[in-house]
């Protein structure tokens, strides 16, 4: 047979496979050397058939990474717009809007498309379980005793050696161990800061972050974002020319709501303008590792000269949320922090420090987010294209480049918080635009989670929501 009808057989029959639905979009395809096995055919002829496939646009190759089913219908679809810009400090009076969302935690009958966890089933707890309780039957003593300032030794050497590797310069003896990111988060803002004092912040940003910054007594300057590169800088440093700043909070990989990947550039950009002003910025990098394409980006610590960014991140994400296993490389103010963390709960779990760190030197992590990063780029993939197909047309959806939560705009002025009450009235939880900002802003967005592989049930909420707007905007 010709090369050029092999390589059209082979691109065929995996455009088969994609119409039918047995490859959905974000699904990685066979290796190359893979599929040459499988069709018996040349890996030149593999890779013909790659290209006219991509041609097409039917998949997309991943630097690193491999080639991916794409989704047609998403690319379709705009982007969310950012706010306005706003820029003078605002108290924080956040209330109890997000009760619902910890409740539909715990409820089994509740679709949790509102919290941004991941399923059970995507980490490794069976293996994770096993260290655990072999550790705890050999620890003796040490499995029951304090852990103070700066934290598990060996844990420390493992994250630092890590870090290393997304070009940080970090040692053991730069880290403080803590309660989660939530707490490494914490620990710093109250080492910079004091009540009263305005900080730039990303709108929109964690929920769980406004929440801190009413509890802190702070006044928040909300920075825009920009669903591509990330914080506005060029608002920020105006801003810090007007007015003192006592510091800035920022997650620049894969932020949550909106998941954008600033680039190296923007982010040494955002380290020096910072420094220039003295001004420290907390770095919370907790959806670091889950990027979907190419290398880890760096985290803006990496540009760091004058130990003024805080580094903050967790496993949270990655590995085992419950274990609240946590950390931060806080520069200047490591002292500070080493204290303030003895002062506020004295030390962290041993035991779980203690897995994590086995678990890291296994050298099974790697792996393990490999893995990870795959099947949430196709969660990710399948939940866009689901609110595309489902939700009327005008709806805005967010392209992050890692993380596993969706941002979308809802069409025609529909209230986001009305749309959760009426989801939750069906069983359906979703996080309401409102809770992401100091100022109560994106009144008609909404933050999906796609933590959960794709199931029916999902498919019937997806398919709710979008006809709850489409009564809603009538």
């Amino acid at each position: 047979m010709e090369a050029s009808l092999l390589y059209e057989r082979v691109a065929a029959r995996v455009e088969s496979l994609i119409d039918r639905g047995t490859l959905r979009p974000g699904d990685r395809l066979p290796s190359v050397r893979g599929m040459s096995r499988r069709e018996r055919v040349s890996v030149a002829t593999v890779v013909e058939a790659y290209r006219h496939l991509e041609s097409r646009g039917r998949i997309e190759a991943r630097p690193q990474s491999g080639h991916y089913v794409r989704s047609l219908r998403r690319a379709e679809a705009l982007e969310p717009r950012a706010p306005r810009v706003a820029t003078a400090a605002a108290k924080v009076r956040f209330g109890n809007r997000i009760r619902a969302l910890y409740r539909a935690v715990r409820d089994p009958s509740i679709v949790p498309l509102g919290t941004a966890v991941v399923s059970p089933e995507l980490f490794p707890a069976d293996r994770l379980n096993r260290m655990l309780a072999a550790i705890a039957r050999g620890a003796g003593g040490s499995g029951v005793a304090y852990d103070p300032p700066p934290g598990y030794p060996p844990l420390r050497q493992q994250i630092a050696l890590r870090a290393v590797e997304a070009g940080c310069d970090i040692g053991a003896d730069d880290l403080v161990t803590t309660n989660g990111a939530m707490e490494a988060v914490q620990l710093c803002l109250m080492a910079v800061t004091r009540p009263g004092d305005a900080i730039a912040v990303e709108s929109p940003i964690y929920y769980g972050m406004v929440q801190l910054v009413e509890a802190m007594r702070l006044r928040a300057i909300e920075i825009p974002v920009n669903p591509r590169t990330g914080m506005d800088l060029d608002v920020l440093e105006e801003v810090s020319k007007g007015q003192r700043i006592a510091a800035c909070l920022s997650l620049p990989s894969f932020g949550n709501p909106v998941g954008a990947r600033m680039p190296d550039d923007c982010k040494e950009r955002l380290v020096r303008m910072l420094a220039r002003a003295g001004v420290p910025l907390i770095e919370d990098d907790i959806y670091g590792d889950l990027y979907f394409d190419g290398p880890r980006p760096r985290p803006a610590k990496a540009f760091d000269r004058d130990g003024l960014v805080m580094l903050c991140s967790s496993f949270s994400k990655t590995l085992a949320p419950g274990y609240r296993v946590g950390w931060t490389a806080p520069g200047r103010a490591l002292e500070a922090v080493e204290r303030l963390k003895f002062v506020q709960t004295v030390g962290c779990p041993t035991l779980p420090q203690m897995a994590i760190t086995e678990f890291l030197r296994s050298g099974g992590y790697d792996h393990h987010l490999r893995t990870m990063r795959r099947r949430l780029a196709a969660q990710v993939a399948t939940f866009a294209d689901a609110v595309y197909d489902g939700f009327p047309e005008g709806t805005r959806i967010s392209r992050p480049a890692g993380g596993f939560v969706l941002w979308v705009e809802l069409p025609g002025g529909a209230s986001a918080l009305h749309l959760q009450e009426r989801a939750l009235e069906r069983g359906i939880s979703i996080a309401p635009g409102p809770i992401f900002s100091v100022r109560e802003r994106f009144a008609s967005f909404i933050r999906l989670n796609c933590g959960y592989p794709w199931s029916e049930p999902i498919d019937r909420a997806i398919r709710t929501l979008g006809q709850l707007v489409r009564e809603m905007i009538g």
